[in-house]
């Protein structure tokens, strides 16, 4: 496993991240909606890895659903930078991290341009379920 550390600019919303492969292998999704373009945000996700999110102070996270509604992105209200993307299924929380919150220089590869709103629910819904972090935890310290 490959670890990563990262998180928003205060600290208040933390990431660890482990990675199946190296982080060279993965390639930042930029998402094209208004939303993730106007904050820069790209993602990364493994579904075989692990996502641990830590909140340090409760009062400082941010639930926004844009778009379809479906997914949450989850931001930081102290310093604003969206860290995030979780969507809950049956149950099961799934999620994929900003890969622009990540900690240290850049280790992916280059970013591929990706365009949900042209996907319908299912077809998102689909594609969260099979590539994001399905082993994902939420934890306020």
């Amino acid at each position: 496993m490959h670890a990563l550390n990262g998180g928003c600019h205060c600290g208040a919303l933390r990431i660890e991240a482990q990675l199946t492969r190296t982080p060279a292998a993965y390639s930042p999704r930029a998402c094209d909606c208004d939303f993730c373009r106007k904050h820069g945000a790209a993602y990364v996700s493994d579904p075989h890895g692990v996502l641990r999110l830590h909140i340090a102070d409760e009062g400082h996270l941010r639930r926004y659903r844009q778009g379809s509604g479906i997914a949450e992105c989850l931001l930081c209200g102290n310093c604003g930078v969206v860290v995030a993307v979780t969507y809950r299924h049956d149950g099961k929380l799934y999620a994929t991290v900003n890969a622009k919150t990540i900690d240290g220089p850049p280790q992916f590869a280059a970013e591929k341009s990706i365009s949900p709103k042209t996907l319908s629910p299912d077809e998102k819904i689909a594609r969260w379920t099979q590539g994001w972090f399905a082993a994902v935890e939420l934890a306020v310290d």
